[in-house]
């Protein structure tokens, strides 16, 4: 027998199957993992972006009544305005990030959002802010889709 048939007979290493399964199978639990926390980490961020906001626009509030439509932005009623959104954003992001009534805190969030967009686009036309404001509006409305929440208080 020579050489080259000994080779052909003896038999090949075995490979494990857990080494060839194991990218798919690493790739499907990190799948897994996205579907099962993404809405939360979603959350969690719109609930920051949304405090931020609403932290700033209680602490100094003449610095946002410019963005109040129709109204100077030296107006007493344009400050308890800003006060009022402040607020409304505050109280959102505590629900966004305690869990309380996601889809609703959400809902409402888009209905706010949309209102910034628009008075964004009106007074401002297209810019940095109003497309940033595009974006976090998209994270509300796909929160409102969202059934599945962990960390959460309520449904």
């Amino acid at each position: 027998m020579s050489r080259e048939q000994g080779a052909a007979r003896r038999p090949a290493e075995p490979v494990s199957p857990s080494q060839d399964a194991m990218p798919a199978d690493l790739t499907g639990r990190a799948a897994r993992f996205a579907a099962d926390w993404a809405p939360t980490a979603a959350r969690m961020l719109l609930g920051l972006v949304l405090g931020w906001f609403g932290y700033h626009e209680l602490v100094q509030p003449a610095l946002w009544t410019g963005y109040v439509p129709l109204l100077s932005a030296a107006s007493s009623v344009a400050v308890i305005l800003v006060l009022a959104h402040g607020w409304l954003l505050l109280v959102l992001a505590v629900a966004l990030a305690a869990g309380i009534a996601v889809r609703a805190a959400a809902a409402v969030a888009v209905l706010l959002l949309l209102e910034i967009v628009i008075s964004l686009a009106v007074t401002g036309g297209l810019s940095d802010l109003t497309v940033r404001d595009v974006g976090v509006l998209g994270l509300a409305i796909c929160l409102i889709g969202s059934t599945r929440q962990r960390l959460v208080l309520s449904r």
